[in-house]
């Protein structure tokens, strides 16, 4: 009989223990969920930064879908109103139109001839060297290569080159030529190796037949202060 209920006593208290057991199983697999929620919450909080990251793009192609067009704009229809026009051969002239491009924020053009010289074309003791004939004939007309521009909105234009010959190179006369200067101050400067301006300026203002045409200036290893004194006094 004793056997009997001590046998019920342990059955009762496992039907006990069962429940309580049953109970704490519950809490460890809720956290269990919890944290795997927590994990995939955080994987998904992710990808917003990936889509903003793509989202990027559209604004880095934005520039060039509202290019402003001055951008792209001929050099006259930049705002500015002084014009630097240069043929040199060697550089040297160059050197010095940079210059006043510099001192008065200018563009700067350079004529570029379709046939570009050669040593051997800038031979001066040379009879048949291909700039002694051009300048023994006051008609020819050297091509231009460089592109066209448009003086629209130039209120005072230099314009440079080597003296050659006692002269401007022809290709300044094709140049002249090609354009109206109608209300621009036009100033003729150059380098030479020994020649004066000589009659360059007043052949250039003939052959344009437009423009106001100052006198022009030779402008050999010229100073700043020279140079800028110039600029000032003709501008």
């Amino acid at each position: 009989m004793k056997r009997i209920i001590t046998v019920i006593m342990l059955v009762s208290s496992l039907v006990m223990i069962l429940p309580a057991c049953g109970q704490t199983t519950v809490p460890e697999n809720s956290n269990e969920d919890s944290s795997t929620q927590t994990q995939s919450d955080n994987s998904t909080a992710v990808q917003p930064d990936e889509t903003t990251s793509g989202d990027t793009f559209p604004e880095e192609t934005q520039p060039e879908e509202s290019q402003n067009p001055e951008d792209t704009a001929l050099p006259s229809e930049n705002g500015k109103d002084v014009l630097v026009v240069v043929f040199s051969a060697t550089g040297t002239t160059k050197a010095v139109a940079e210059r006043i491009a510099a001192y008065t924020g200018g563009d700067l053009y350079e004529i570029k001839a379709a046939q570009e010289y050669t040593s051997a074309d800038l031979n001066y003791n040379d009879s048949n060297s291909r700039t002694t004939k051009e300048q023994n004939d006051k008609s020819a007309r050297p091509e231009i290569g460089s592109a066209d521009l448009s003086l629209d909105g130039y209120k005072t234009v230099f314009i440079g080159y080597p003296i050659w010959w006692g002269e401007e190179p022809r290709i300044l006369d094709t140049f002249v030529e090609r354009y109206s200067f109608d209300g621009i101050t036009c100033i003729p400067f150059c380098t030479s190796g020994g020649s004066g301006v000589g009659r360059s300026d007043d052949n250039l203002a003939s052959n344009a037949g437009s423009g106001n045409w100052k006198s022009g200036k030779l402008l050999n290893r010229v100073s700043d202060s020279d140079l800028q004194s110039w600029i000032d006094s003709v501008k």
